[in-house]
């Protein structure tokens, strides 16, 4: 992985949370699926179709039927949510939304809008270089930010930022937190008010080839050593493996 890539948190932090949701499921989702898997078998839930818990959606699935029916499926799904909610719905569009596409009958030649690209999709659009995007995902990058300015402005801002990280062009931050300042970009400014504060050391590490690789892999090697020696033994053991490993 190139430093370019490495130097933005949005995508660092979306690892982080990705490895937070398998173990989730490798842990807690698994385990329970597994205890309550004999219950649903002896209650004859453990074969057929899925039984459908009670929704929202159900006092008014009638009417969004008839509503559906008398215009021949002409009725956009923003409307039909507007009317129920008008009558006392208190759920989400998406609710709305997902039981139209899944229970009503399309009419023909009738073609789904394509989906939204997920957060997800964007922010790896937005955070790595635009040398590793494929020729699609450079137009969906391109549509985005034609769509929404201020997003337009934070792609700029970052990129501006990963590009004198790399080549380390320190000279350039003042210019850089004026321009991101201006900007008022909630995000954007509070990390540049954060730099403006210690606006010396950020220089020197923008400056210099010097950085904190080495002093974190050595804090990592010792919450290895920390963890593999975790109730097997006592400090003075512990203290051997950090000085002589």
């Amino acid at each position: 992985m190139s430093l370019y890539a490495l130097m933005f948190l949005p995508a660092w932090m979306k690892r982080c949370v990705a490895l937070v949701a398998n173990c989730a499921h490798l842990g807690l989702g698994l385990a329970h699926r597994a205890a309550i898997r004999p219950r649903r078998v002896l209650a004859g839930h453990g074969q057929g179709r899925k039984r459908q818990l009670p929704s929202k959606l159900d006092p008014f699935k009638p009417y969004l039927a008839a509503r559906w029916a008398e215009t021949g499926g002409r009725v956009t799904v923003l409307a039909l949510f507007r009317e129920i909610t008008a009558q006392g719905f208190r759920g989400h569009y998406s609710i709305v939304c997902d039981w139209v596409r899944r229970d009503l009958p399309q009419r023909e030649g009738f073609t789904p809008a394509p989906s939204p690209p997920s957060v997800r999709q964007v922010t790896g659009w937005l955070t790595r270089h635009p040398a590793t995007l494929t020729e699609e995902e450079k137009l969906h990058r391109k549509a985005v930010l034609d769509r929404i300015p201020e997003l337009a402005s934070a792609a700029e801002l970052t990129s501006s930022f990963a590009e004198m990280l790399t080549t380390l062009n320190g000279l350039r931050l003042p210019e850089w937190i004026t321009e991101a300042m201006t900007a008022s970009l909630p995000g954007i400014s509070t990390f540049a008010a954060g730099l403006e504060s210690d606006f010396d050391a950020v220089t020197a590490g923008l400056t210099t080839d010097w950085n904190s690789g080495p002093v974190e892999g050595t804090v990592n090697r010792i919450k290895m050593l920390k963890r593999q020696m975790f109730g097997r033994a006592g400090f003075p053991l512990l203290r051997k493996r950090v000085l002589l490993a």
